[in-house]
């Protein structure tokens, strides 16, 4: 199983955290996601993790997400 920590803009409160946490866990091979709400980054766990799907998925929920980070 990979990991990849996103630095993700623009969440506030915990709604935005569960936003985007749902719009990830919903793409194929993302068997979990957890978001580090004062972080600003979500870590998205799975066994084949498509970063332009990841990527896309935050966009569509309203936030912006930068680069896989280091875990």
């Amino acid at each position: 199983m990979s990991e990849k920590r996103y630095g993700v803009t623009g969440m506030t409160c915990g709604h935005c955290a569960a936003s985007v946490t749902k719009a990830v866990t919903g793409l194929p091979g993302v068997d979990g996601a957890e978001v580090d709400l004062p972080g600003g980054a979500v870590l998205v766990r799975g066994e084949e993790l498509d970063d332009a799907a990841i990527r896309a998925a935050v966009a569509e929920a309203g936030y912006t997400v930068s680069e896989p980070a280091a875990v």
